[in-house]
């Protein structure tokens, strides 16, 4: 058993790998209380007027509680992100890694202007943390690119995986958690499957190209599709070769 998790963990992708344990060794370092939350939540104040930048990270690596929730947004990050990064960003790290730059700063900025919103300020200062919404994100982007595909939520009923995000929604309301956390990861999936897919085809440019400093920090190879060695075809009939007069 010890062996499959350990061989399972291996194959992550790189930035599925790296995101996973960093909200895994953070989530349960505050469980130990050896890492205070207070430390890791986002605060514009605190970012601002005491420098501490790294909780414009931090704030997107602690899931709160080790619980259920908890199991289900590993579970989602474990297979949404991999999913992502080996099949639609399949040879393209620093692309994968930017759409997660990207999405991390539009959630940043919505809470940040939200906050200053009249009647809505209060709903979004309390989101403090964004690792969910950052997860859901990742969910909204798989579902766009990969609509046709039949998926069943817990035996009851199937559905397409274009209706992924709003049955994850509908199931949080159940549950009693916030849907605003899955909302702003919504708006932030739509905003890039918007500007990377949809713009690009009604116009013919690409807003969301990756910086060369991005592409500089990762070695991607080249996805390549090898002949199989010592196959030879065969000659094609006389009366099919093309006569040269």
């Amino acid at each position: 058993m010890a062996q499959a998790v350990e061989e399972w963990y291996k194959q992550m992708p790189i930035i599925t790998r790296s995101y996973l344990t960093a909200a895994i060794v953070t989530t349960i370092g505050c469980s130990l209380e050896i890492i205070s939350p207070y430390n890791l939540y986002l605060n514009p104040k605190l970012v601002v007027k005491q420098y501490q930048v790294w909780r414009l990270i931090t704030n997107f690596l602690y899931f709160r509680k080790m619980d259920l929730d908890f199991l289900f947004h590993m579970f989602f990050l474990a297979r949404y992100c991999k999913l992502l990064e080996e099949n639609s960003f399949r040879g393209r790290t620093a692309d994968f890694f930017y759409m997660l730059l990207f999405g991390a700063t539009v959630l940043t900025g919505i809470v940040l202007v939200g906050g200053m919103i009249p009647y809505v300020s209060e709903s979004f200062a309390r989101i403090i943390f964004l690792s969910n919404s950052l997860t859901f994100m990742m969910v909204y982007v798989w579902s766009k690119q990969n609509p046709f595909i039949h998926m069943s939520f817990l035996g009851l009923f199937t559905f397409t995986a274009a209706y992924l995000p709003w049955v994850l929604l509908g199931f949080s309301v159940l549950v009693g958690a916030s849907a605003w956390v899955d909302l702003l990861g919504m708006i932030a999936g739509h905003a890039y499957y918007f500007l990377e897919d949809v713009y690009p085809r009604m116009t013919g440019r690409r807003p969301l190209k990756t910086p060369a400093f991005i592409k500089a920090m990762f070695a991607d190879e080249p996805v390549v599709v090898a002949r199989p060695a010592n196959v030879r075809f065969a000659a094609p009939p006389v009366d099919e070769v093309p006569q040269i007069r």
